[in-house]
């Protein structure tokens, strides 16, 4: 099992929804990203060929940072065989993991390639992760609605690095087990399709028909923050920190990415003899980053703290920003404000109306304290302006100049036996040394910051210059050769590199591993084709019901369709555990335009589950 004596390796682990946000998340400090391929990812609508992944696989590589490509849809009978060969075909372009939740993939022929548990596969305790490490699983995803201790224990009953979500949108159900968008609208979200019924507002109804509230988004939650915990997460045996966003543009991940790079490194940096960074290269940038920039419906650790504090964002799903000004008239198009910070021509603005809904508009041009709007908004003395889109930043964060990456090096120019070399050792361990078998002749003058000022030349390369030793004295060189010299030196440095094999294999399967739940498996199992039940079967299920996506009858029936430690009594100050609690008198529902669940409360597991009701 896991020991704390062995050094770990720590993983900041980011989204990219295309090859320019997956270089631009390695380029700002990223030791692996994630992505979609062609089909069969989480986000259908973030899929990448195969030749744009061989692309961010090549520049990856180069830092020593991983590729991972999402195959964690449940899969159909009829595309087992395209699914085959898509991961053949990732393989060969040097993909370094898929991320996987149908056991199907582990009935197909496929190549040696890593497998890491997706989130789908809803780990929520050490006996799930054990049998997923057991079954040949090398990474585990943990769900995110674990405690630090409950983190801590799963990682005391493994061998394999435990990810955990560090930041990003939160699932108010437990990840992989959501059937509301399949049952209500069609679209499943274990297949790519997510409607977000979690975001859509909601009107609660108490058993007597009662409106308790009305039009809130009374499932949605807030994003993930846990910028705060990051040593606190190390300790509980977390080893590759992961950054939701497979949809976020460009500047969303920059900004993310680099800011938990920094935390990360901190915390490293501080414990050296146990922690290392799991990929090279030191990220050069033209911003400062911040959280609070980038878009976030407010910032909750969840339940990290094992503690249940308030997690909704129950007014809006939309991000609210920062607070900016305070209307003190309007005329016409005119807003005369308080100004609380400075704003730019283009920033998007926001308020409540009325009703309570936040609504939005983009600032034409400032003048003083003088607003104009790009569209017509009435609004009253005293409405707080809010700031949900800084148009000088978005641009700086979509400027791709001024950030890169580079893999510092410590050269060295020595003489033996009057034969010139340029030693070159890089932070990843390769070494060369590049002989100049030419003639050379002595200086009058001093000949060292000549000579620095040309080694330092490395143009386009990832290389930086870290430190030169200079013992050649005032041995002269033209610029031109020493410049050759320099290059071949560079050129066998990439070499070493490029023929080192960083790629781990996928671990083996032990056949005699039972399952760890009952050999029963529900619909909440996700079982979807032919082989996923041959898997189940072969290691202890007797009975197996079908996924909803393939239950032709499941929408014709009551059943709970999320479960959620979000309690909407709790969060309410109505929790069952109260004297409170008898105020809102049970069954509770919910209803949003067609769409009508029951709330259940189950107060032993401080659970509430949600119900498709069929009337």
């Amino acid at each position: 099992m896991s020991s704390d004596n062995k050094k770990r390796c720590i993983e900041l682990l980011a989204p990219a929804r295309d090859a320019n946000v997956a270089l631009q998340a390695i380029k700002c400090g990223a030791d692996a990203v994630y992505m979609g391929a062609e089909n069969f990812g989480a986000r259908a609508s973030a899929g990448n060929s195969v030749e744009d992944i061989a692309q961010v696989v090549e520049f990856a590589h180069k830092y020593g940072a991983r590729v991972y490509v999402t195959i964690n849809t449940i899969i159909f009978d009829n595309e087992l065989d395209a699914v085959e060969q898509l991961i053949w075909r990732l393989y060969e372009v040097g993909v370094d993991a898929l991320i996987v939740q149908d056991m199907s993939l582990l009935r197909m022929k496929l190549p040696p390639i890593e497998l890491h548990a997706s989130t789908q596969c809803d780990t929520r305790n050490v006996a799930k992760a054990r049998f997923l490490q057991e079954i040949g699983f090398s990474q585990i995803v943990v769900a995110r609605e674990l405690s630090l201790k409950e983190i801590n224990e799963i990682y005391k009953g493994i061998d394999v690095p435990i990810e955990a979500f560090v930041h990003g949108a939160l699932c108010v159900s437990y990840s992989g087990d959501c059937q509301a968008s399949c049952i209500a609208m069609g679209r499943s979200a274990n297949r790519g399709e997510c409607a977000q019924m979690c975001r859509l507002p909601y009107t609660l109804y108490d058993g007597a028909g009662n409106v308790l509230i009305a039009d809130k988004h009374l499932l949605s939650l807030r994003d993930m923050n846990r910028c705060d915990y990051i040593k606190e997460m190390l300790e509980a045996g977390v080893s590759s920190f992961k950054i939701e966003g497979r949809l976020k543009d460009v500047g969303y991940v920059k900004n993310i990415v680099a800011y938990y790079r920094n935390k990360i490194d901190e915390v490293i940096s501080q414990n050296l003899e146990r922690y290392c960074r799991a990929s090279y290269g030191k990220s050069i940038l033209n911003f400062e980053p911040s959280p609070e920039k980038s878009f976030n419906r407010g910032f909750t650790s969840y339940f990290l703290n094992g503690k249940h504090s308030s997690i909704a964002s129950i007014d809006t799903p939309k991000s609210i920003g920062t607070r900016v000004a305070v209307v003190k008239h309007c005329r016409g198009n005119e807003l005369v404000v308080t100004l609380e910070e400075t704003l730019a021509n283009g920033d998007g603005l926001g308020y409540f109306n009325s009703k309570g809904e936040f609504c939005g508009f983009r600032l034409n041009r400032i003048s003083g304290n003088k607003l104009y709007p790009a569209s017509k908004v009435g609004l009253k003395v005293g409405t707080i302006l809010y700031r949900n889109s800084d148009k000088a930043w978005i641009d700086k964060m979509h400027d791709e100049v001024g950030v890169s990456r580079v893999i510092e090096l410590k050269m060295c120019l020595e003489q033996q036996d009057g034969t010139l070399i340029l030693s070159v050792e890089d932070e990843r361990g390769c070494k060369v040394n590049v002989v100049f078998d030419a003639s050379y002749d002595i200086a009058q003058t001093p000949q060292e910051e000549a000579r620095k000022r040309v080694l330092q030349k490395l143009g386009n390369t990832i290389y930086s210059v870290a430190s030169i030793k200079d013992d050649w004295g005032n041995v002269f060189i033209p610029a031109s050769k020493l410049a050759d010299l320099r290059r071949k030196a560079i050129d066998a440095l990439d070499e070493q590199w490029k023929n080192v094999d960083r790629r781990n294999h996928r671990r083996m399967e032990n056949a005699n591993c039972m399952l760890p739940q009952s050999n029963k498996l529900s619909y909440h199992d996700n079982v979807a084709n032919r082989l996923a039940e041959e898997f189940y079967r072969q290691h202890g299920a007797t009975t197996i019901e079908r996924a909803v996506e393939v239950d032709q009858k499941a929408a014709d029936r009551e059943i709970v369709v999320m479960t959620t430690r979000y309690c909407l009594r709790r969060e309410m100050g109505y929790c069952l555990k109260t004297s409170q609690g008898a105020r809102w008198k049970s069954p509770l529902h919910i209803t949003s335009a067609n769409h009508r669940f029951r709330l259940d409360f189950d107060c032993s597991k401080c659970e509430m589950k949600v119900v498709h009701v069929c009337d």
